[in-house]
């Protein structure tokens, strides 16, 4: 006690918020590692040989380093009765997602900024029913949209998927789009008018470039819901359009008389890594639009 009395009030201080902040670094680490033991496992399976997966332990480091399920999953595996891998899985996933992404994206920034500054009648109308949208179950636009799809002749093509995917992604992408505009000062617009700018110049000289952190974000936000769909993709889709979620399902639900657990954790990351690498990239960029959609929204 006679100790702690000649340590100064504002040292005791601060050597309470080292200690908290360490006691907060050893807590997220906790969480951390719970979280990425299931990505240990599937990746140290992945370098296992079968011979060790049954012999060994589900932790434990592979004993000898291999890449032969990597290889299976990517050009041999079977997704029933064809084995050709998830390789023409994983470029239709790409043919899929891209021209998605970009077309949902800019489609709803247009939206988002006429909702914001070109106020028309029914304007607010117009973007319930959007918002609305966001809200509606998966399965309940199944069987219309397959109806549409079919009358417009693009049924189990990759753009009736593209189509699919562009749709469902404006609610998301308008409302993003449309609370980030909201907080940019409409006199620019009024100024810009004034100066003789139309529609399509305000929004390609004013706003785009002010656009780059939400654009960010939805790029971010639509890639993963686009890539990781499994329901659109098996429903919408025919033999040489499936996407490579389809094709995961397909491998994992196969049994050709041995279980090769090495080939689907192989697969699963296979699948997964696009996502992965995109977070990894550009996560902290999709952190900053987050937080500036919030605040100008």
């Amino acid at each position: 006690m006679t100790d702690m009395a000649h340590i100064p009030a504002r040292g005791r201080s601060r050597a309470g918020k080292i200690a908290l902040r360490w006691l907060l670094y050893v807590i997220l680490g906790v969480f951390a590692l719970y979280y990425l033991m299931p990505l240990f496992v599937m990746v140290t399976t992945s370098l296992k040989s079968l011979e060790e997966i049954r012999t060994g332990d589900l932790m434990s480091l592979p004993r000898e380093v291999t890449f032969d399920a990597w290889i299976t999953a990517w050009s041999k595996a079977c997704t029933g009765i064809q084995c050709e891998g998830v390789r023409p899985f994983f470029w239709n996933s790409v043919l899929i997602a891209v021209p998605a992404v970009l077309l949902s994206t800019l489609i709803g920034a247009l939206n988002g900024y006429v909702v914001a500054h070109w106020h028309f009648r029914g304007a607010n109308l117009f973007f319930a029913a959007m918002l609305f949208g966001c809200f509606i179950p998966f399965q309940v636009v199944l069987l219309p949209m397959a109806r549409l799809l079919g009358m417009m002749g693009i049924a189990g093509t990759i753009p009736g998927l593209v189509f699919v995917h562009v749709i469902y992604g404006l609610g998301f992408t308008t409302l993003f789009f449309r609370n980030y505009y909201v907080s940019i000062p409409s006199e620019l617009t009024k100024a810009a008018k004034v100066d003789g700018a139309g529609f399509f110049r305000i929004f390609w000289s004013i706003f785009m470039p002010l656009s780059l952190p939400i654009i960010v974000v939805t790029v971010i936000w639509q890639f993963t819901q686009i890539w990781n769909d499994f329901l659109f993709g098996v429903s919408f889709s025919q033999a040489g359009t499936q996407p490579i979620t389809v094709a995961l399902n397909n491998i994992v639900n196969s049994t050709t008389g041995v279980k090769e657990y090495n080939v689907d954790m192989a697969t699963a990351i296979i699948a997964a890594l696009p996502t992965l690498l995109v977070y990894v990239v550009a996560g902290k960029y999709f952190i900053r639009g987050l937080t500036a959609g919030s605040v100008k929204g």
